[in-house]
């Protein structure tokens, strides 16, 4: 062929080559607007709070399925566009005050307790009066404070899904405080709370956020074998409280306020923030946890086991809102409510709060501290 002819088949090649490279990116383009014209990635669902919160966990290491919840608490985070998670796990040394507060300290947005009464209790002594949140995750035996905040109890991812998405609500804190030989005392949350030395004689506040008390109900958390517990719950606290059931009367000299001494006999005198305990009982059914004020009751019992059996008659009745004021009861349960409290017991009694011994004592006080504490709970 002429030079000609072979310039024309060569123009006819590159005809066809830049067709069909024309074909392939006019193909990429529609492709590439399908992708572009399609839905967008769901962004994170609106909680109400600004996006990227930091969350933070202290966690028990003794209690069961730790591991496996780290792993949960960093899937549900990424999930929900969250910053990578912050876990701290507590130590012999340190039941997660320390904890606690270094997570504020790093600009944590919400502290998670991951734990038992114990673990929730020493998170929300560095919380209280920061206005950070606490959100719990129960793991242990009463999960007091999470029974009366309606956490699920035995679902933590349930709870954990609860703390990321809840909404937040300030409570009362209740403080004990040992007048007269703190040195005997035993509270790892409070020693780690100051820089006082463990067996300082100097009264320090011991927090509550449930319960505290004095007599028979912290004699029987004290006598409460730790083996039994873990196998069958909190029922053995009601087992070891029958060996408690024949324990002498205290002789209570309580003040009220700036009211008059009181002079009572009592088997338990308890200082509550809230009343739900385990076994659906409610011990204090007045008690609010947001209200300002503590709630007190006076439990006494004469006559033996039958009026043991009269008080707990008391204690299901008024669980469903009905009081018997019949006079001379042999079994009873006296209620007043007040701001702060001082009870004096001769010989010194084992002294309890929130399910935790701290030992014997013969004079204590209690106070509240309105709104302290900022809880994480259901919309």
């Amino acid at each position: 062929m002429s030079w000609v002819e072979w310039v024309a088949v060569v123009a006819g090649a590159l005809a066809l080559v830049a067709v069909g490279l024309g074909l392939w990116v006019w193909r990429q383009q529609r492709r590439l607007g399908a992708r572009l014209a399609g839905p967008a990635p769901a962004p994170p669902a609106d909680t109400g709070r600004p996006a990227g919160q930091l969350v933070a966990f202290v966690a028990n290491p003794s209690k069961p399925d730790v591991v496996e919840l780290r792993a949960a608490v960093r899937k549900a985070a990424s999930e929900q566009y969250l910053p990578e998670p912050m876990w701290l796990e507590t130590t012999v040394e340190d039941p997660g005050v320390g904890q606690a507060r270094s997570a504020v300290e790093s600009g944590a947005d919400l502290v998670v307790a991951v734990g038992g009464d114990g673990t929730v209790r020493a998170v929300a002594e560095a919380l209280a009066g920061t206005g950070v949140p606490m959100g719990l995750m129960p793991l242990g035996t009463g999960n007091l404070l999470a029974r009366n905040l309606d956490v699920p109890i035995s679902d933590p991812l349930a709870a954990l899904q609860l703390a990321l998405d809840g909404t937040d609500k300030p409570i009362d804190v209740g403080w004990l405080r040992v007048e007269r030989w703190e040195s005997q005392m035993d509270d790892d949350i409070a020693e780690a709370a100051d820089d006082l030395p463990d067996d300082t004689d100097k009264p320090r506040d011991h927090i509550f956020l449930v319960i505290a008390g004095l007599g028979f109900d912290a004699a029987m958390v004290a006598d409460t074998d730790d083996g039994l517990k873990a196998k069958v719950g909190w029922i053995a606290y009601f087992m070891a409280g029958v060996r408690h059931l024949h324990g002498r009367r205290l002789r209570v000299r309580l003040t009220l306020d700036d009211k008059p001494v009181q002079q009572l006999r009592a088997r338990s005198l308890l200082v509550g923030n809230c009343g739900k305990l385990p076994g659906g009982i409610t011990l204090l059914p007045d008690a609010v946890l947001d209200d300002g004020v503590l709630d007190i009751a006076s439990i006494d019992t004469r006559g033996g086991i039958a009026g043991w059996a009269q008080l707990f008659g008391e204690v299901v009745l008024q669980g469903v809102g009905v009081r018997n004021e019949a006079p001379g009861k042999i079994g009873r349960i006296d209620h007043t409510r007040a701001r702060s409290a001082r009870i004096e017991v001769a010989g010194g009694e084992h002294v309890q709060v929130d399910g935790d011994i701290v030992g014997r004592a013969s004079v204590i006080t209690a106070r509240v501290d309105p709104g302290a504490l900022v809880v994480r709970v259901a919309r």
